[in-house]
């Protein structure tokens, strides 16, 4: 007769062994495994970066959003370190740049040759020199161009649609600025040249709202500097400042040179 110890172990307990390390096993099939991060080597990251915005202009230099701060539209390279001494390669979608206090000395016809959507660019504080003529040619869009603080003795062309241009504290001479440089410019409301060393006024553009000539060398005024001499019904409607301060010029001696204006202009007058 069969032991009823054996029988119950035979027929309960080992089926159930069985199918418990089965199971254990199944589990154990399913355990997922560890998922392998693999961190990036920034030494030789920019090199497989094809996008427009990391793509550095030479070999060895850093991209250009790890050097400036990069968002949507804009990019910020303001006292960057190493020295910036060349317009950095930018995103093809940028809008907005600012590259102010910086080392930069030249600017080139291929710095914004790609980047049509650019509306506003402030180079203000760096070391430019020269500026090729065609730099801003395709900028069709400009309307903000900031060049103060620099070592500029003549512009280039400037962009149509420009409504505010800044060249205040730079070298300029009346012979580096072509006659006509402003006067086409129909959109234009706000012209800085103060801290140069003109000797003449420019032609002035219709649109313009502000115009600021102070602390330049300016010895001479005609009547048709601002106004229309041969046309005393004249009014120079949108002009809302003029400063002449700073020159070795006296405004009493050209009375006639103003009765277009709704202001006086700033500057002396005994």
């Amino acid at each position: 007769m069969i032991d009823l110890r054996t029988l119950f172990f035979t027929i309960i307990l080992v089926p159930w062994m069985l199918s418990s390390a089965a199971r254990n096993g199944y589990m154990e099939a399913r355990k997922p495994k560890k998922e392998v991060v693999t961190i990036p080597d920034y030494d030789t990251a920019g090199d497989s970066d094809t996008s427009p915005a990391a793509a550095p202009k030479d070999e060895g230099e850093l991209p250009t959003c790890l050097l400036c701060v990069c968002l949507t539209g804009s990019v910020y390279c303001e006292e960057v370190s190493p020295e910036m001494t060349a317009v950095p390669s930018l995103p093809k979608e940028t809008a907005y740049l600012y590259a102010r206090y910086n080392k930069i000395t030249k600017i080139t016809n291929k710095d914004f040759a790609d980047i049509a959507t650019l509306r506003r660019i402030d180079l203000t504080g760096n070391l430019i020199s020269e500026i090729e003529d065609g730099a801003f040619s395709k900028l069709a869009l400009l309307e903000e161009l900031n060049l103060s603080e620099n070592k500029l003795a003549k512009l280039p062309m400037l962009p149509a649609k420009l409504i505010s241009f800044n060249a205040n504290y730079n070298q300029l001479k009346t012979k580096g600025i072509k006659s006509t440089a402003f006067k086409k410019l129909t959109k234009m409301a706000y012209l800085y040249l103060g801290n140069n060393e003109l000797e003449a006024i420019p032609q002035l553009p219709e649109s313009l709202h502000i115009v600021h000539l102070y602390n330049n060398k300016i010895t001479t005024l005609s009547d048709e500097t601002f106004c229309q001499g041969n046309n005393t019904q004249y009014i120079r409607a949108n002009m809302e400042e003029v400063r002449l301060d700073g020159n070795p010029l006296m405004l009493a001696k050209h009375p006639n040179s103003f009765v277009c204006l709704r202001a006086l202009p700033i500057g002396p007058y005994h």
